[in-house]
């Protein structure tokens, strides 16, 4: 039997009016808090490299796209540091809240269907980790493979000013073996962000 989450829900300058679950949420539009955390790679010299996940094409929203290293809603009564089991259960990494660069929060609406209303106050970090790639364990169920986009190029795909980019990764083949793959993408390869939103991710990695 599936387990129902409640969120914590609010009104639109972030003062807390109770609970609700979260099917519920996003059929009425109502305002929550997610956790967002980048893994990034690399060093300002030779260039910052963010970490996107595939999504899984099961997924209700965005399959088969590209999105944040790590991500998912913060529960009834939780804090972002309880966010750090998102990186856990999604890529298999084990980080303290105090390694994290918290970036700060955005608050963002987008309507994805009719019957889904998405309200967030997203608490956005960076991790700094050189992992390979094929030391990630990822969640199957959650994610399809994982792929490195050098920042740069992933923020002028953002402004427009170039229409696909270069990306390298890793996908998972029937027996959950890593296969490499290259591809070019385009921003609409990527989940919905507004560029306010991006810009406070590119704002803290030149802070890095």
């Amino acid at each position: 039997m599936a387990v129902t989450e409640v969120l914590d829900v609010f009104n639109e300058n972030k003062d807390w009016i109770g609970t609700a679950p979260r099917g519920e949420v996003h059929r009425q539009g109502l305002w929550h808090q997610v956790f967002h955390c980048w893994v990034v790679s690399g060093s300002r010299e030779s260039g910052w490299k963010l970490l996107f996940q595939l999504r899984h094409p099961d997924k209700e929203t965005f399959p088969d796209k590209l999105d944040t290293s790590s991500a998912g809603h913060l529960l009834a009564g939780e804090t972002p540091e309880d966010g750090l089991r998102e990186l856990e259960e999604e890529l298999g990494l084990s980080a303290r809240y105090e390694d994290l660069i918290y970036c700060g929060i955005h608050q963002e609406e987008y309507r994805i269907s009719e019957h889904y209303m998405d309200r967030e106050f997203t608490h956005v970090h960076l991790y700094r980790c050189d992992q390979k790639l094929e030391d990630y364990r990822v969640q199957r169920s959650e994610v399809s493979g994982v792929f490195w986009v050098g920042a740069e190029d992933f923020r002028e795909l953002v402004q427009g000013k170039t229409e696909r980019i270069a990306i390298e990764g890793v996908t998972y083949d029937e027996h959950h073996r890593p296969v490499q793959e290259k591809r070019q993408v385009a921003l609409s390869d990527y989940t919905d962000n507004t560029e306010s939103y991006y810009g406070l991710l590119f704002q803290a990695l030149e802070k890095l």
